[in-house]
C-alpha cells in the first residue's frame, strides 16, 4: 500500500462490496476531494458478480488503488450468503435474515482501518444504510459510531491523536434517496451488482430482499434500474 503523502488530495480507504451503496458512497468520497484506495473483500461469496462489479467501478471511478483481499468465510458459514443456505424469496420481514454474515461490517471495517492506517489515510467511507435495508445489525448508526470509538482506541495513529473518521453518507437515506443520489452523481447503476441469487446466465433473480429493495428504490425515484433482472 502506498503511503497516502504521495499523492497531491487527501486519500480515502473506500469499502467497495460492487453494489448501488457502495459505489454511491466511493462516488461521494470522490466528489468530496478525495483520492480514491478501494478495498474489496472477496468473502467467499455464492457469486462472482459482485467482485467483477467493484473492479468496473473502482476502475470507472479512478481509484488510485484497487486490493481485493481474500478472507474466506465459507469456513465459518452461517449464512446464505457463505454456506449451502437458500437464499429467501418471500420478501422483506421483521427479522435480521439468514443472507446475514455474522459480524460482517465489524470484520470488513477492522480490515479497512488497518488498510487506511498502513496507508496513512484517515477517512474511510462505508456505504451503509440504516432506512431501507434487511435489518442487519451492523448497518446502524450506533455500530458505526461506537466502531470508530474502537479503531480510536485500538489503533497507534488513534492513541497518539490521529483518530480514525467513518464516513456513512447513505446511512439516513431511502433507497429511493440512493438512487437519486446516483443519478445526481451521474453514475450507470448497470455496473453495480446487488443480487444475493444471480441466474447462471447472470441476470438478478429479483426476488431476494436486496433485490426487492433496489427494485422499490428506483421505482420510488421514478428512476431506471440498468440490471438485467429475470422478470425483466
Amino acid at each position: 500500500m502506498t503511503d497516502s503523502s504521495s499523492y497531491s488530495e487527501p486519500v480515502a480507504v473506500v469499502l467497495l462490496s460492487g453494489g448501488l451503496d457502495s459505489m454511491v458512497s466511493a462516488a461521494i468520497a470522490r466528489e468530496r476531494g478525495f483520492a480514491i484506495h478501494a478495498l474489496t473483500i472477496d468473502y467467499g461469496q455464492r457469486h462472482r458478480r459482485e467482485i467483477e462489479a467493484a473492479q468496473r467501478i473502482a476502475s470507472t471511478l479512478g481509484a488510485q488503488q484497487h486490493i481485493v483481499l481474500p478472507l474466506d468465510l465459507r469456513k465459518f458459514g452461517g449464512s446464505a450468503l457463505t454456506a449451502d443456505i437458500a437464499v429467501p424469496k418471500a420478501g422483506v420481514g421483521g427479522d435480521i435474515p439468514i443472507t446475514y454474515v455474522p459480524a460482517r461490517n465489524l470484520i470488513f471495517l477492522a480490515l479497512t482501518v488497518g488498510c487506511a492506517e498502513a496507508a496513512g489515510a484517515h477517512d474511510i467511507f462505508i456505504g451503509v444504510n440504516a432506512l431501507d435495508y434487511s435489518g442487519y445489525p451492523d448497518c446502524r448508526p450506533e455500530f458505526i459510531a461506537s466502531f470508530a470509538e474502537t479503531a480510536r482506541l485500538g489503533t497507534k495513529e488513534g492513541v497518539e491523536g490521529r483518530p480514525f473518521m467513518i464516513h456513512a453518507p447513505l446511512q439516513h437515506m431511502s433507497k429511493a434517496d440512493i438512487a437519486r443520489e446516483a443519478h445526481r452523481l451521474g453514475l450507470d447503476t448497470g455496473m453495480s451488482w446487488s443480487c444475493y441469487d444471480p441466474t447462471p446466465d447472470g441476470l438478478a433473480c429479483g426476488e431476494c430482499d436486496s433485490c426487492r429493495l433496489r427494485q422499490k428504490g428506483f421505482a420510488d425515484a421514478g428512476l431506471e434500474d440498468r440490471v438485467a433482472y429475470i422478470s425483466g
